[in-house]
């Protein structure tokens, strides 16, 4: 780890704290001496460019990391970077996945909405999501990002091959993101790490005074905003209807996101439906879920000053607008004997008071459009046997469907009437066992499994 890096990783985990740079700095000299461990460098040589004029130029670049889990397993994680050539003010936005010309779109407009407008110059490598061709000067762009180009009046820069000087202000971006912000840091899940990233470009990245400038970037960029030129009305027919201007956010189990170290609701069973989902701000009071697929508004949240905090909708609780005896009622209307299948789900309800909303539920979705009469044969058997709970239930209703479906498959042609059979065989019933000696077959392997 580098001085920097320790000086950044004490004020993350310090704010209050007051040291300078100078101090660390000798701290980790003396440390590397009295336990010999070296600097790592990996020198590259760049020749100097003169300075751009505000407002001038913005270069991009893409880099990626390998990052160790609290698992100790290990995370590749991509990156596309920005920064403003003449102040240095920077942006970044990360994924777990590889980029798509859709996400660069994507991560343009957050960046255009983060500096508050667009410079006269961007400047990018030779990368496929958006070149297709050098074509000797004559640039082909991916139909995408060339539609794009036209939509927001772009005016692009495409280095030539093996030319890190032309844009070597963004290469130390990637060079110094890799190695002050993720270099030995723990990876906690996407969420958290753009978080992160962009609590780190606050403190660090857009605060520490610039090695050539001498400045802060964060105060020259107050002065290099003027001179962009302002971005319009949100761009339509470009995107899909999947992406949005806002930044993506992933579902988590509970049904929740994470916002700047709080957690915001969205509505029961989001997860199972919806893997990632949009947010915005809107008035920098309220934080907007949205579903990226159909552009859906899920929930509204006022965006909570504090930390560590779970922000919920009561509407996106358990659905409770229908009461456990409405329920009950509803439920049991589905069998032809209605008072013996009340009693039933009320003593289901006495033996598991905390989950009988959980046991309707699943008595409920197992029993969409089954039988009547199996209904009511299961319930009858799951009472002489004592058997109060919803999966017992369920368990004796396949195995009556089972059976009818046995029976019927059984039935066999009649022989054809070459041999006549004696009277006391015609005659003869066969014997049908009752349904208790399989229960009581099958309780007696349970008890020995």
């Amino acid at each position: 780890m580098s001085a920097a890096q320790v000086l950044d990783w004490l004020l993350e985990r310090y704010e209050e704290l007051k040291v300078a740079e100078s101090t660390v700095r000798n701290y980790v000299r003396e440390l590397r001496k009295e336990y010999n461990i070296p600097k790592e460098s990996t020198p590259r040589s760049y020749e100097a460019v003169p300075e751009k004029p505000m407002g001038e130029q913005i270069q991009v670049d893409f880099g990626q990391t390998t990052q160790i889990t609290p698992d100790g397993q290990w995370e590749k994680l991509r990156f596309i970077a920005f920064v403003l050539a003449n102040s240095r003010y920077k942006y970044m936005e990360w994924l777990d996945r590889p980029f798509t010309t859709q996400d660069v779109i994507r991560c343009h407009e957050n960046a255009f909405n983060f500096y508050g407008g667009i410079p006269n110059e961007l400047v990018y490598d030779q990368d496929a999501l958006i070149l297709v061709s050098e074509n000797s000067g004559d640039l082909i762009l991916t139909q995408k990002f060339q539609a794009y180009k036209e939509e927001r009046q772009l005016n692009l820069h495409i280095c030539r091959r093996a030319d890190p000087e032309s844009k070597g202000k963004i290469e130390n971006v990637v060079k110094y993101i890799k190695h002050n912000f993720a270099k030995h840091r723990v990876y906690h899940g996407l969420d958290k790490w753009n978080e992160e990233s962009l609590k780190w470009l606050e403190r660090t990245g857009n605060y520490k005074e610039h090695n050539s400038t001498k400045k802060r970037p964060v105060e020259v960029f107050s002065l290099e905003r003027l001179h962009l030129r302002p971005i319009s009305s949100p761009i339509e027919g470009i995107f899909d209807p999947k992406i949005t201007s806002s930044i993506t956010r992933s579902v988590r189990k509970d049904n929740t996101i994470w916002f700047q170290s709080n957690r915001y609701s969205v509505p029961l069973g989001t997860f199972n439906k919806i893997k990632s989902v949009s947010i915005e701000q809107m008035d920098h009071n309220y934080l907007a879920i949205i579903d990226s697929e159909t552009g859906e508004l899920l929930a509204k949240h006022p965006i909570h000053p504090g930390k560590g905090q779970l922000i919920q909708d009561t509407n996106h609780l358990r659905d409770r607008t229908l009461g456990i005896d409405a329920q009950i009622e509803s439920l049991a209307a589905r069998f032809m004997f209605k008072d013996s299948a009340i009693d039933y789900f009320e003593s289901i309800r006495e033996r598991k008071p905390r989950y009988i909303r959980d046991q309707l539920q699943i008595i409920k979705k197992h029993t969409e459009g089954v039988d009547p009469v199996i209904l009511d044969q299961s319930l009858e058997t799951c009472i002489k046997s004592n058997l109060y709970s919803a999966t017992d239930f369920i368990d004796i209703v396949q195995h009556m469907n089972r059976q009818r479906d046995g029976v019927a498959e059984s039935i066999i042609p009649p022989f054809p009437e070459a041999c006549p059979l004696d009277d006391r065989v015609s005659q003869t019933s066969v014997y049908k066992r009752d349904i208790q000696e399989y229960l009581s077959v099958l309780e007696g392997v349970g008890k020995h499994e």
